[in-house]
């Protein structure tokens, strides 16, 4: 990761949500937060799960501020460099945590609250003694479930063909996931029109992206 001059906690604490406890209390039940009470104006509300380097919401949040824009993250230095980087565009509509995405999904999102889920690129953790580890699951789509508005969306992006394959057949056997046409792919115009700094990559590597979307119906 390219070092920098970091920004003050100071600077940064307006964009940050920190969850009381969120590694120390593990096993007791977190509360659920309104996005009233994280964003400055109400908003529809975007969540990115696993958002890296924050391409995707510092792009958004810029281009979108009619829309507010929740970022996971697990690992905390990504969090903080993603946060720099929306603190330095003073974006009031994006906010991002350090947690585990599932047990915010479950715990502290409101039920219903939520326009769109955007997941891009996770790690398949195809090791059997990684699975634990792996995201897309029948449990994680129940909690998109959970969280998304009726109406609202899924939006699915992998550059691996067999995570985008068991993704599709998992959301194929739940009758309240629609397969909507995936999302147009763009044609950048510079080093910072992609999705994520993965996609940049992968893209320039030449390999195929695979994007899906399903509406909760």
């Amino acid at each position: 990761m390219r070092k920098t001059k970091r920004l003050p906690r100071e600077a940064l604490s307006p964009f940050l949500l920190d969850i009381p406890g969120e590694w120390t209390m593990a096993g007791r039940p977190l509360d659920p937060i309104p996005w009233t009470a994280i964003f400055e104006q109400e908003r529809p509300v975007e969540v990115e799960v696993g958002f890296g380097k924050g391409l995707f919401l510092t792009n958004s949040g810029v281009a979108r501020p009619d829309t507010n824009f929740f970022g996971i993250e697990i690992v905390r230095k990504y969090q903080l460099y993603a946060t720099e980087r929306i603190a330095l565009r003073n974006l009031p509509n994006v906010r991002t945590c350090c947690a585990d995405a599932k047990r915010i999904l479950r715990e502290v999102v409101v039920p219903e609250s939520v326009a769109v889920v955007h997941v891009f690129f996770p790690d398949p953790w195809w090791k059997t003694k990684h699975k634990k580890r792996l995201l897309f699951t029948r449990e994680f789509a129940d909690m998109v479930l959970r969280v998304l508005k009726m109406g609202g969306v899924l939006h699915f992006v992998t550059d691996v063909q067999d995570y985008f394959e068991m993704v599709t057949e998992l959301l194929a056997g739940i009758p309240a996931f629609a397969l909507l046409d995936p999302p147009a792919e763009n044609n950048p115009e510079h080093d910072m029109d992609y999705l994520t700094n993965f996609e940049r990559k992968f893209r320039r590597e030449g390999r195929p992206i695979h994007r899906s979307r399903y509406r909760k119906v």
